[in-house]
């Protein structure tokens, strides 16, 4: 077996590990059966938390713009062991076009402290009517690759279903003064907008296609990126959020 075809299969196991034995608490509350530290390395310094439009935070944005991606599921230990500023060492697997990680673990380098992906799903009820305006500083993007999102300078993130963030591409690009209005959540872990209308400004809004949280992959509802048909369900690419393991 190759060392990509193991590094999946110990991927795979981490997170559906807990699911195929049984296994009724977060991974993160007790120790894992297999080890993460076999995938690959990915060092940098902690900018801001990802968030849902709920609230939720569902990964890590690196000062150097890369995307790392982490189950929800256990968003509160990951608030606990790691914050903004913080140097982290994260061992999962790295896209291969995209500066963004598929995280299993994430330690903080000066404390020690490790927390490993899984949990069980937070329940959280729908974000609050929530406005934002600001200069496009990044494009974001969903595990599969596709674009669901943008970064704007101020740290506020703005989601919306990829087939939209796609159609208004132009008016999406870095460098682009957008304003957004929608749901989502602003507090001390940052500010997040589920985009329902955007434009240049509050007089030129056009207004965002398709489901909404809840049902768009980018969220984390029943059809969202973590849900039963998204990447993290057992109808995406793996039962526990990761790529099924390669056969032979």
């Amino acid at each position: 077996m190759s060392s990509m075809k193991s590094a999946l299969l110990v991927a795979s196991l981490l997170v559906s590990g807990p699911v195929l034995f049984g296994a009724a608490t977060a991974m993160a509350e007790r120790a894992p059966v297999y080890d993460a530290a076999q995938l690959p390395t990915i060092k940098g310094k902690v900018a801001q938390y990802s968030l849902t439009p709920r609230g939720d935070v569902d990964g890590l944005i690196l000062d150097d713009g890369t995307e790392v991606h982490f189950p929800p599921f256990a968003s509160t230990q990951l608030v606990f062991a790691v914050k903004p500023g913080d140097a982290v060492t994260i061992h999962g697997l790295k896209a291969k076009a995209l500066p963004m990680v598929m995280a299993m673990s994430i330690t903080n380098d000066a404390s020690g402290a490790t927390v490993q992906a899984g949990g069980h799903r937070p329940m959280r009820g729908p974000g609050e009517a929530i406005e934002a305006t600001g200069v496009v500083k990044e494009v974001l993007h969903a595990p599969r690759g596709e674009v669901n999102g943008v970064l704007l300078a101020d740290g506020t993130i703005v989601r919306l279903p990829p087939p939209e963030a796609t159609r208004m591409a132009d008016a999406l690009a870095v460098g682009k003064t957008v304003f957004v209005r929608g749901s989502g959540y602003a507090g001390a872990l940052g500010k997040v907008v589920a985009a329902r209308e955007i434009g240049p400004d509050a007089t030129h809004l056009t207004a965002v296609r398709g489901p909404h949280p809840g049902g768009w992959r980018g969220e984390h509802g029943p059809k969202g990126m973590h849900g039963p048909e998204g990447m993290h369900g057992p109808r995406g690419m793996g039962p526990g959020g990761m790529p099924t393991p390669p056969r032979g």
